[in-house]
């Protein structure tokens, strides 16, 4: 008959596989990170080429197009480890949904390639290509952040998954200022979408503060000189205060997109050190849980030895204050029974905090939920783009003085009473 010692052991080795499977995803968060920001300076260059009619950047771009090939076929190895059985990962379905749609658009990248080198897509087109298949990884961040069931872990990787989702923010912000300045003239629409981006990667910033431990705030506190800061706030005002049409210095462009890459390149290092902490992390939770489990199997293997008596397991109804009252010398059977209540006990209370800090750092997580789906409903009720269905939002949000969960929430009430085609 199994004792509540065997499954200790079990929960213990269920705590084991959690952990490895975290660290496989730790593993594959930082190479999806790398594919990110290739694919985030290939887009700004790629902007700066077909913006100056293919004057600029095509030396660099094509430097860029082999670094991003490189981390691609890393990326796929890394796909390539994971277990796709069906009991192989947790909220597997998700995630492996995420990742055959990145695997539809890196197959497609050759394509998008070929039609940016013929000068047949204009900047805008391409920039969205570029920008759908970031949003596809940065998705698959995400659902690495839902999984996981370790919060110290989870704090990490939502820390981590804003801050990525922030910096794609602010390539977006670079790409569509290169192919402004590049083209030497002001779009209002453009304008528009700067001005979204600035407020976007804001947000996306806070929350990663909100997380992150005070030495990697201090870092990206202390990432960019004042001088680059200014230079690029002055820049950041010609571009969104300009009449529409009116003209652009084109020689800025290679300051502007130089001065943004400089503040991607410092959001990487931060971004490196997130990953390298989220790594470490979980090999020392594991280091500590192997260590656990080993005390675990010792102590079962002495209570198989022991024989213990059934009477001794009346102390699970005494209080813990009575048990420390009694004498320390007492029969090895009895200690060993009050040993194994306390390893339950801890087991049961450490599993209760758990779940109160990861119900409190998957908040952020199920409100971008709640804001994405909201999106998408009025995307197709009022066949909205996306930039168009989350503006909207965050101008209901604005005018109510209500937060943009609450706006979104709001618009999900209303989903029955819409057509079932739209839900």
């Amino acid at each position: 008959m199994k004792t509540g010692l065997c499954f200790l052991v079990a929960a213990k080795r269920c705590e084991i596989a959690d952990l490895r499977q975290l660290a496989q995803t730790s593993v594959l968060v930082d190479t999806t990170a790398r594919m990110i920001h290739d694919l985030q300076r290939e887009r700004g260059l790629t902007n700066l080429f077909l913006g100056s009619g293919g004057a600029h950047a095509s030396a660099l771009r094509q430097e860029q197009l082999l670094a991003s090939t490189a981390t691609e076929t890393a990326l796929r190895a890394c796909f390539d480890t994971l277990n796709i059985e069906p009991q192989g990962m947790t909220n597997g379905a998700r995630l492996f949904s995420r990742i055959a749609y990145v695997l539809q658009g890196l197959d497609a990248l050759p394509a998008l390639r070929k039609q940016v080198d013929r000068q047949r897509w204009d900047a805008p087109r391409a920039t969205g290509a570029y920008v759908q298949l970031v949003a596809g990884l940065l998705a698959v961040v995400f659902e690495a952040a839902d999984t996981a069931t370790d919060p110290d872990v989870s704090r990490l990787l939502v820390s981590l998954f804003n801050f990525m989702q922030g910096k794609e923010f602010v390539g977006q912000e670079r790409a569509t200022g290169a192919a402004m300045f590049a083209a030497g003239r002001a779009d209002a629409r453009q304008q528009q979408r700067l001005m979204r981006l600035i407020e976007s990667q804001e947000q996306c910033l806070e929350v990663f503060a909100d997380f992150a431990d005070p030495e990697t705030r201090a870092l990206w506190d202390n990432s960019l000189s004042a001088h680059l800061a200014a230079e690029l706030e002055r820049m950041r005002r010609v571009l969104c205060t300009s009449v529409d049409g009116g003209p652009l210095n084109k020689a800025w462009s290679t300051s502007w997109f130089d001065g943004c890459s400089a503040r991607i390149d410092a959001m990487r290092t931060v971004e490196m050190r997130l990953s390298l902490a989220l790594q470490t992390l979980c090999d020392r939770k594991l280091a500590q849980a192997r260590l656990e489990l080993d005390n675990l199997e010792r102590v079962q293997a002495t209570l198989n030895e022991s024989a213990v008596a059934p009477e001794t397991q009346a102390t699970f109804f005494e209080e813990p204050e009575t048990l420390e009252a009694q004498a320390p010398v007492r029969p090895l059977g009895s200690q060993l029974d009050r040993g194994v209540l306390d390893l339950l006990h801890a087991q049961a209370h450490r599993l209760q905090k758990m779940e109160e800090e990861l119900d409190t750092v998957r908040a952020s997580l199920n409100e971008r939920k709640v804001i994405e789906r909201a999106k998408g409903l009025l995307m197709a009720h009022r066949q909205l783009s996306e930039e168009d269905a989350h503006r909207t939002m965050r101008q209901m949000a604005m005018n109510q003085g209500r937060r943009l969960v609450e706006v979104a929430e709001a618009v999900l009430s209303m989903a029955e009473v819409l057509p079932a085609r739209l839900r």
